[in-house]
């Protein structure tokens, strides 16, 4: 990602340029030499050879029950391991990390005991049902006994939109409860933070690092599906379980002692029972700044499971002819949510969509690659990532330990959850108009008789959601886009209707399986595209830039 200021104040630098850098607004012509893909002799022959059949196989694959839902520290992950390894020295990479393919992440694996409930008040809330909490902090037991509740709208410090909701309050040993997005969500006529555009303010993992700084004992986000972007089944199923976060020097004590969320009906009670409206109560925190002492006290003990664990990211490298050591980096998740043997009948998440699919896409691309001739001027790497559904884990501990210097990463491009439903004639481009790379995304799609259009749903906040995020917090242009939402042609359109009555509601469940009747023309359609990207800029004469209004520059 890029460098900021502060850390997790991404959001801080919205709208502001770095004095003294050059930038190229996202309508402007692609630099001249983007046109580069053509220099390379065969291009067009291997560029028409990566096919839907041939991401077909490894999909299958690493989607398959053999590899138990791709869970990091199981024997999915060394079965996952081994494969993409095999896969990447097929294809003619050397080792991206000396003489490994692997690159060590510590992780640290806390699992809280499910047997627990909250009390607010005179309501006891259950486990998955009503409410999910666990800690990050390395302790066998965490008890948060009658501590004070205290709503803190959507718990954001954010000077640059001159709205702190934690302003004049202290929270010491308190629990705050907190609002899911930010305001701008269902308030953008405001002129306040970016409309229905999420920012990372409205990220969960602001929420709970803001309270943390705060000093806050309890953080509860009150959950709604619409400014979430997910169902309460997401949550129950991400935030239980095995958990994981980066090693840390403090074992966990800098963090809140109490992470949790509420759904939607369980909020209403605990405002009900302080005699507070909960509507009106949102009401008043979209206006402005806000928070209100609840009169209520919540207690739940978490009973914590912890040890330290290894994971690995894998790290692939074709060497540049001209430029080895300035790199293109491409980017996918190969983890998911492992399984559930407290389910009855299926119990794996096999994580086809998520993201079986950008690791797929990333071997048939790292193929196709390997065939140039020449090679690229610059070395192309492909940095496949573990935990990234435990919050970006594995790509953020590459940004902090990087093994190319970030100063020679010349740009990143990510692939995740790719399009499973047909060939588009748009281009989805998530967090769009921030970097030059879209100049040469639009070449690419133009190519290909397509044209970008924003995210559909940018409310939901990809941009941060996703491993580009940790290179675009480093000050890397990042890129991510996918296959939009405008069939192809009629016969498309009739398969996406049919197909998305199907997978609709599969995000994070075990129903996200490999099917034989998906149409992966639109994977090969993007991936198509985003290798001639790569080949491009491997190409250029120049590096991409941050566009000047983009957070993210160097």
């Amino acid at each position: 990602m890029k460098k900021i200021l502060l850390p997790f104040m991404v959001p801080a630098l919205v709208g502001l340029s770095a004095a003294g850098l050059s930038a190229c607004s996202s309508d402007q012509p692609a630099p001249a030499d983007t046109a580069q893909a053509d220099s390379t002799a065969n291009f067009d022959s291997v560029y028409a050879g990566i096919t839907a059949e041939d991401i077909s196989g490894p999909l299958q694959t690493l989607a398959s029950d053999k590899f138990e839902g791709r869970l990091p520290t199981t024997p999915g992950e060394q079965k996952t391991l081994d494969f993409l390894v095999s896969e990447f020295k097929a294809a003619g990479l050397a080792p991206g990390n000396g003489d490994s393919y692997l690159q060590p992440v510590d992780l640290m694996e806390i699992t809280a005991d499910p047997d627990m409930t909250m009390t607010i008040g005179d309501n006891t809330f259950r486990y998955k049902e009503d409410m999910v909490a666990g800690s990050k902090r390395e302790q066998s037991v965490i008890d948060l006994k009658d501590s004070e509740l205290v709503f803190v709208g959507y718990g954001v410090n954010a000077p640059e939109y001159d709205w702190n909701d934690y302003e004049g309050l202290d929270v010491e040993g308190k629990t705050v409860v907190i609002l899911v997005n930010d305001p701008g969500f269902e308030n953008p006529q405001s002129g306040k933070f970016q409309g229905t555009t999420m920012t990372y303010y409205g990220r969960w993992s602001y929420k709970y690092e803001e309270a943390s700084r705060q000093g806050a004992a309890g953080a509860i986000i009150v959950h709604e599906t619409a400014p979430a972007s997910y169902g309460w089944s997401v949550v129950a199923n991400s935030w239980s379980g095995p958990q994981y976060g980066l090693v840390s020097q403090d074992g966990g004590a800098s963090r809140v002692a109490v992470e949790g969320w509420l759904t939607l009906d369980a909020a209403k009670k605990v405002f009900a029972d302080a005699g507070l409206d909960f509507d009106a109560e949102k009401k008043a925190a979209l206006q402005g700044p806000y928070h209100k002492d609840m009169g209520l006290t919540a207690s739940v003990t978490v009973k914590n499971t912890f040890q330290k664990s290894v994971s690995h990211n894998v790290i692939a490298t074709l060497p540049g002819a001209k430029k080895p050591d300035e790199h293109v980096i491409y980017t996918a998740h190969w983890d998911h949510l492992g399984k559930d043997e407290s389910l009855k009948g299926d119990q794996i998440y096999n994580g086809a969509h998520d993201n079986a699919t950008g690791s797929a896409a990333a071997i048939v691309m790292a193929k196709a690659f390997g065939e140039l001739t020449p090679r690229p001027a610059r070395s192309v790497t492909f940095l496949i990532v573990t935990a990234e559904e435990q919050g970006l884990l594995g790509s953020k501990y590459y940004a902090d330990h990087p093994v190319i210097p970030l100063e020679k990463t010349v740009a990143n491009i990510n692939m995740d959850a790719m399009n499973v439903l047909g060939k588009t004639k748009n281009v989805s481009v998530v967090g769009m108009g921030k970097s030059e790379m879209e100049t040469y995304l639009e070449k690419a799609a133009t190519r290909q008789g397509r044209y970008l259009t924003q995210e559909d749903r940018p409310e939901a906040g990809s941009y941060y959601r996703s491993d580009h995020f940790s290179f675009a917090k480093k000050g890397v242009p990042a890129l991510y886009a996918e296959g939009g939402d405008e069939p192809w042609d009629a016969e498309t359109a009739s398969y996406r209707k049919r197909m998305n009555v199907i997978v609709t509601g599969c995000y994070h469940q075990v129903c996200d399986e490999f099917r034989k009747e998906w149409d992966l023309s639109g994977i090969a359609q993007d991936t198509q595209m985003l290798f001639e990207v790569g080949t491009d800029v491997a190409n250029a004469d120049s590096w991409p830039k941050w566009n000047a209004a983009s957070e993210f520059q160097r």
